[in-house]
């Protein structure tokens, strides 16, 4: 099968890969580009694992064709953090103790980046929501959603 060269921006730096017209980009990332930040959980878009930034929209690596992001630009959870200066978002997880086993955590940073752009002030129930998509089987949820909204606060320059 003839491969496809792919000419993109991920986390700010100018890419090229060649890939299979039916490979997805949560496999380029891991496995052309080494870019294994992006965990793969389900393979079917339910559970948030593989979640990226796709031209400032916010996608399941595994139902996206990484031929679909020629001229486009992908951020992944590698490209969140300035330098070795964390993200609030990683921050505040870190400081709550929202993390344990490591699968959903790089899915949930993106998706809470992406919610705290969106809505830098949201509510305890819009976050629920935004991160519904994003599945945790250890944490129990409270801690990630409390995170979030402490990170929200803090990059609003609100008193915490």
């Amino acid at each position: 099968m003839k491969k496809i060269h792919v000419s993109t921006t991920i986390n700010g730096q100018a890419e090229q890969f060649l890939c299979e017209p039916q490979q997805v980009l949560s496999d380029v990332l891991r496995t052309n580009l080494n870019l294994t930040g992006t965990k793969e959980g389900c393979t079917t878009g339910d559970c948030g694992a593989c979640s990226v930034m796709l031209d400032g929209t916010l996608v399941c690596a595994c139902l996206v064709l990484a031929a679909e992001v020629e001229g486009k630009t992908v951020l992944t959870v590698e490209g969140v953090a300035e330098g070795n200066a964390l993200h609030p978002v990683q921050q505040k997880l870190l400081e709550h103790a929202a993390l344990q086993c490591g699968i959903c955590t790089p899915g949930i940073v993106v998706a809470a980046k992406a919610l705290l752009e969106k809505n830098p002030d949201p509510s305890e129930e819009e976050a629920r929501y935004w991160l519904a998509g994003n599945l945790c089987r250890c944490t129990g949820y409270d801690k990630i959603i409390r995170a979030v909204l402490d990170a929200g606060a803090q990059m609003r320059g609100a008193k915490v």
